[in-house]
């Protein structure tokens, strides 16, 4: 199928107009909310403890209603600001009810100095448990201690050492000398191939302007995209950066997905849900979506798809011109396509970037047909609002807001390219997916022990469900456990 000059004209002024209207719509709301947002930011805390909580906030996992919800824009670095305040860990770094100061050791963490950087003056309980399977970890942070915290944890969640997640931590530790490790490498091996392909796929997209390879290179750097996310979750390596590649960035992604959304899924907490909301709100709360928004997210879905990539890059740099830098030099790396592009063919610069806005396009569209159907929306599932099991287990909770996809499981590159396996990869993120399936034998057998469930569906039930909880406004009486 080839694309015709006045098929390519008639796609490209559309395109235009869609940007143009896109970044008339950001410069208007910055330009009204910035001094609010600005002042938030300077009285942030005198603010927060005057704001009056309607009992819809009242958060399930936390004493506390999030305040990154209160400003007018969202965005990940916001969402730490707001989690310094909240948290009250006094500037240190709090793990239970222990403040620590990590300033000498966070160029030495061998998992990178970001960790520790970014979550300077906040509770990074959960992060520090789920991301540090071996028991050194919590040996050496005895040096740096400073005393006991002065308040209470606001965060309700439990990791006792009898639990249900401490004890598969334990199960899981004791296994993984027995696991081969070549299934580690077999996904290098799928994430070098996608990524080969992808750059291959845009270059024969530019010489031969053919519409279905657009489409299979938007679609292979949709799934070189998620298979990066695998390697994001650990220490830096140069893995991680290929995310990059599709206008996302991989220092916020840590922030809104492994920080946010890994640690607190389906709560006020989840940067994953605030961030598509008013347009697509999956929490079942009348307050927060009237009859009008619930049936309107069904029509305004697909363009939201294929915006969230040119939406998230535009956001960070509007956000970073006009209150602080939140852009890195790897954000460079999506220019890399068009770049291929324009080297290896006859194509002038101007169809290039065409091209590779209507290649970013797909690849957005068919993330979010993927990601936003994987695992965490459908009415059975735990949802801020819902009632909660009574052990409140951190571990459970993981696996009360997850239903894992039943037809991934048979292929490891399924599995790496459409968030399979996730359960499992949400309660050891920093495992390679490969190493997973080893696990579910002693997943199952803790489960049992502890009155849990991983739930399955295919992806078709997953599309249903995502759609019906788009509608849901009542709460689940019962917990998920007794559902």
């Amino acid at each position: 199928m080839i694309l015709t000059t006045k098929d390519a004209r008639d796609m490209s002024s559309y395109l235009c107009l869609v940007l143009v209207c896109m970044m008339v719509e950001y410069e208007l709301r910055f330009a009204i909310s910035w001094r609010f947002i600005k002042a938030e930011i300077v009285v942030r805390n005198s603010l927060f403890r005057a704001m009056v909580i309607e009992d819809w906030k009242n958060c399930c996992i936390s004493k506390k209603f999030p305040s990154y919800r209160n400003s007018r824009v969202i965005t990940a670095f916001g969402w730490l600001v707001s989690k310094r305040e909240d948290d009250e860990a006094e500037g240190l770094w709090r793990i239970r009810d222990t403040l620590y100061d990590f300033t000498n050791f966070i160029d030495k963490h061998p998992g990178g100095s970001f960790w520790l950087k970014e979550t300077k003056g906040t509770d990074i309980t959960e992060l520090f448990e789920a991301h540090h399977l071996s028991t050194m970890p919590a040996s050496l942070i005895d040096s740096y201690k400073v005393r006991e915290a002065m308040n209470e944890r606001i965060y309700t969640l439990t990791m006792h050492e009898n639990g249900f997640y401490q004890t598969l931590k334990r199960r899981v530790r004791d296994k993984l000398p027995t696991i081969d490790v070549k299934r580690k490498s077999n996904s290098d091996n799928i994430h070098l191939a996608l990524l080969s392909s992808t750059f291959l796929s845009v270059v024969l997209t530019a010489r031969w302007n053919s519409l279905l390879l657009l489409i299979l290179a938007g679609t292979l750097l949709c799934w070189t995209v998620i298979a990066a996310h695998n390697y994001f979750h650990r220490r830096d390596n140069w893995r991680m950066y290929t995310f990059n590649l599709a206008m996302l960035n991989v220092c916020g992604w840590r922030i809104s997905h492994a920080m946010s959304h890994h640690m607190y899924p389906n709560s006020y907490w989840d940067l994953e849900l605030s961030m598509f909301e008013p347009f697509l709100c999956w929490i079942p709360n009348e307050h927060m979506k009237t009859l009008t928004l619930r049936y309107m997210s069904f029509l305004i879905e697909p363009l939201v798809y294929a915006m969230t990539f040119l939406l998230d890059y535009l956001t960070r740099i509007s956000y970073s011109i006009r209150c602080t830098n939140i852009m890195y030099w790897h954000d460079l790396l999506t220019f890399t396509i068009p770049l291929s592009m324009y080297l290896c063919s006859d194509l002038t610069l101007f169809m290039c970037l065409r091209q590779w806005l209507i290649i970013i396009m797909v690849a957005s569209f068919a993330f979010c047909v993927i990601g936003l159907n994987a695992a965490h929306h459908d009415p059975e599932i735990y949802h801020e609002g819902d009632a909660v099991r009574e052990d409140r287990d951190w571990g459970l909770f993981q696996v009360d807001t997850i239903i894992d996809r039943s037809d991934l499981k048979s292929s490891q590159f399924l599995v790496l390219t459409h968030f399979g396996d996730h359960c499992l990869h949400h309660l050891f993120p920093t495992l390679d997916h490969g190493i997973l399936p080893e696990l579910y034998p002693i997943f199952y057998e803790t489960l049992d022990e502890f009155k849990g469930q991983l739930r399955e569906y295919n992806h078709f039930q997953h599309i249903l469900g995502q759609h019906r909880q788009l509608l849901r406004v009542t709460s689940n009486l019962k917990p998920p456990g007794l559902m």
